[in-house]
């Protein structure tokens, strides 16, 4: 078999982008849709648009690749796991930008598609973090732990967001893009030296 498709076999990746591809075809029936962030210290009216968040929960789902029950053979291997680990998160990353642009075909803004693929980098590069930190089998925890205090603190007192809600700026955010690529090039940089420990955490 090659070994690349047995790779991502042993990490259910065919189950997950089925999973993720329906989270995409919901958001693109409900692409006009905006969430209300209830922001938990101000009086604020600050939405974003549907498919600004769906990117956490394709993250979330993606991530679930990350693990795989095989670890021990494939720390036994030959083959340059590291390097396989490391295309992997760049396949998810296309995957999930690919995703992301399921939307423009319901009408949605080139602008939205621009956060949306941002995002994606940004929480799958959280995900790969995660992986590192806490083993992989809680590499979804990290884009969870970090969305949760985005939409209960995210906005400041002027109804705009603040410096750190990355995922909530607009597309003309540097900062923004900024942090997500920083956050997906440390992911890439973690995911090829994964510990044995974590691998199988």
């Amino acid at each position: 078999m090659n070994p690349a498709l047995a790779f991502a076999r042993s990490r259910g990746l065919p189950v997950a982008a089925a999973t993720a591809l329906a989270l995409a075809v919901v958001t693109t029936v409900f692409t006009g849709s905006r969430v209300t962030l209830p922001d938990l210290r101000h009086l604020v009216d600050f939405s974003v648009p549907v498919a600004a968040v769906a990117p956490v929960a394709y993250a979330v789902v993606l991530a679930t690749t990350l693990h795989t029950p095989q670890a021990d053979l494939e720390h036994l291997s030959a083959r340059p796991v590291p390097l396989l680990r490391r295309l992997h998160l760049v396949a998810l990353t296309l995957l999930a930008t690919a995703l992301a642009a399921l939307p423009l075909l319901s009408g949605s803004p080139a602008e939205i598609f621009a956060v949306s693929a941002r995002n994606a980098a940004g929480h799958l590069g959280l995900a790969a973090v995660g992986a590192r930190l806490f083993g992989t089998g809680l590499s979804w925890l990290l884009p969870l732990a970090t969305f949760g205090p985005t939409l209960l603190l995210g906005v400041a007192e002027d109804n705009t967001p603040e410096w750190w809600a990355w995922s909530i700026h607009g597309p003309s955010s540097t900062d923004a893009a900024l942090i997500a690529a920083l956050l997906w090039l440390a992911g890439l940089l973690l995911t090829g030296g994964t510990r044995r420990g974590a691998e199988t955490g």
